[in-house]
């Protein structure tokens, strides 16, 4: 056998052992009582680990609530409009001799760093205005150390300037234990700036949290601890204010909320058993939402938000569908006043429920009403025809396919802002990035895709069948109409959607001047609107870079004053934040002319 035949070997046993791990299911409460019992400096006082049985590792018709859903099938493919060059046959498809340079509809690259990509890219703007981009390097660590060592890139997770986005500078590497190996779990905080991730792998790895400000300047860091305060790793939760990060491990069932109001000093609040993937939470912190192994559970995390000594946290409500596959992440949105869920699930299995590469039962991703907590339930899908069971036969042989970790299904989505979204874009592994429009929660289309330069496995050079590897979180610039995401095969990209696709008109949520008309060349006055469903807290803004005064009131307004600025344009940011915690920015462009023409 050939090097490079024992090294895929090797890999391939690697990825599917891990991928094993991480649906194994079994009795975790008497460790997870055993861990809460152990002294340790870095529990906090009165702590006591939480067994929430009715969460915990059940058999398979334990705990599970169906409600009745929509029909399964696949979401109305994208029209691709002038400059597109769109995928052909089967929507989410790319066939034996697909053109290696790959595909897109309604979008445009703008930019490309890297070799090799992970599972999140998290968009932070600092308080001097400086636009960064994080992103881990490895699908599953260290198998992307040869990448690295031949492109003389560092491994673990890359911050990125972008105030130029179409020239991207890697201005810092975070290679302390959890940056080098996240797993899902990386993660900044909006409000605080505070980059996180907790040390982790596809089955649970050791609970070492990573906490770095980026406040100040977030093209460099500043670590401030680097602890065992998750218990294990794997994917993680932040609350809306930053002061609580929640380490979970859908392997062992464990989820443990930490801490970082001071993030120099992070300790544990609670341990508790619920086989949680990704953990959301509502704008107040008393909600998390869960995508557990059993499906979707609805917690009451009240009395830890409240910090209140030993707290308990609560079921409200769960769902379970019947195309399930491994539950992801659940984000809340609000559409129209309503509260839902995006929630996705990654992978296939059989049908003797086994995860497999090609399996006649894809998760892919849907929208859940949660308006009654109680009794949440699903309301549309999302889907592409590769996923549809009458497909899957057809796609034997098809470049990414041949490991049960990759192939064509649903993994990671995310969406540009909570309230009123407009957009959800999610990796679909071998499928590349799509983009779906959600204004009608009940009736999703897809309206954008964007299929990488097919590459290797991690960005290795070793000879494996090239294709996409879609599994990341992506971010957003919607006043720029940019989707920042990474492919695990070829890295981290800046794309940008056809302006007549998104954003969509009028959908600047601060209310900026329009620009199709000049500028006075003097001065103007912009009055900034309160985001629908929000207040703002507080406002920045910036012309050229130089920062102007903002003065509060109903609607806070800012004086453009031109005098002095060379005629042609002139560049005005926003950087607002609203009481929850969210950061919204929105840049527009604007010509100068004489007078008020």
């Amino acid at each position: 056998m050939s090097r490079v035949a024992r090294f895929r070997v090797v890999l391939t046993s690697v990825l599917v052992v891990a991928a094993g791990a991480g649906v194994t299911t079994g009795s975790a409460g008497a460790v997870t009582r055993a861990i809460g019992a152990q002294p340790g400096t870095m529990l906090g006082e009165g702590v006591r680990a939480q067994d929430g049985t009715f969460g915990a590792p059940a058999p398979p018709a334990s705990g599970r609530i169906f409600r009745a859903e929509p029909p399964l099938t696949a979401t109305p493919r994208a029209t691709c409009g002038a400059g597109s060059k769109p995928e052909p046959g089967i929507q989410g498809r790319v066939p034996p001799g697909a053109d290696p340079s790959g595909y897109r509809c309604n979008v445009t690259q703008l930019s490309h760093e890297g070799t090799a990509g992970g599972f999140k890219v998290e968009r932070y703007v600092d308080a001097a205005g400086h636009e960064c981009a994080y992103y881990d390097t490895t699908l599953l660590f260290p198998t992307n150390a040869i990448s690295a060592t031949l492109s003389a890139k560092l491994t673990g997770v890359a911050v990125l300037d972008l105030s130029d986005p179409a020239r991207p500078v890697r201005t810092a590497t975070l290679v302390t234990p959890a940056m080098q190996s996240p797993h899902e779990s990386l993660v900044v905080n909006q409000k605080r700036g505070i980059v996180a991730a907790v040390l982790g792998n596809p089955a649970f790895g050791p609970g070492v949290v990573d906490l770095y400000d980026a406040s100040k300047d977030c093209r460099h860091p500043v670590l401030q601890s680097s602890l065992p305060v998750g218990i294990l790793g794997h994917e993680s939760g932040f609350s809306i204010d930053g002061n609580t990060f929640y380490a979970t491990s859908i392997s062992t069932g464990h989820v443990t909320a930490v801490d970082v109001s001071n993030p120099q000093i992070p300790r544990i609040l609670w341990i508790g058993n619920y086989n949680s993937h990704g953990l959301s939470l509502n704008d107040a912190g008393t909600r998390a939402y869960v995508a557990a192994s059993q499906g979707l559970i609805i917690l009451d995390t009240s009395e830890i938000q409240a910090r209140r000594t030993n707290p308990q946290v609560r079921e409200i409500g769960r769902l379970t569908w019947s195309s399930m596959t491994i539950p992801q992440n659940a984000m809340p949105v609000t559409i129209g006043g309503r509260p839902y869920l995006v929630e996705v699930d990654e992978y296939s299995r059989d049908d003797s429920g086994n995860i497999t590469n090609l399996g006649s039962r894809v998760g892919a991703a849907r929208i859940i009403d949660i308006s009654d907590e109680k009794a949440p339930k699903v309301v549309s899908n999302l889907r592409l025809q590769v996923n549809q069971p009458e497909s899957r036969a057809a796609l034997k042989g098809d470049a990414g396919t041949a490991l049960p970790l990759q192939g064509y299904a649903g993994h990671y989505c995310g969406v540009p802002q909570e309230v009123e979204p407009g957009i959800v874009a999610c990796s679909f592994i071998a499928s590349g990035l799509r983009v779906f429009d959600i204004r009608d929660p009940l009736a999703p289309k897809e309206i954008a895709y964007f299929v990488a330069p097919l590459g290797n496995m991690g960005g290795t050079p070793l000879p494996f069948e090239v294709s996409n590897f879609a599994m990341s979180r992506p971010s957003f610039v919607p006043s720029r109409g940019e989707i920042w995401y990474s492919d695990g095969n070829s890295g981290f990209y800046a794309l940008r959607v056809a302006k007549d696709v998104w954003p969509f008109a009028g959908a600047g949520a601060l209310g900026l001047p329009s620009a199709s008309t000049c500028a006075s060349r003097r001065n103007f006055t912009i009055r900034l609107r309160q985001p629908r469903g929000q207040r703002l807290a507080s406002a920045r803004v910036f012309v050229n870079g130089r920062r102007v005064k903002v003065v509060r009131g109903a609607r806070s307004t800012a004086r453009i004053d031109l005098r002095g600025l060379p005629r042609g344009t002139v560049t005005v940011k926003v950087i607002a934040k609203t009481k929850s915690g969210r950061t919204i920015t929105e840049t527009r462009r604007y010509r100068t002319c004489v007078g008020g023409r």
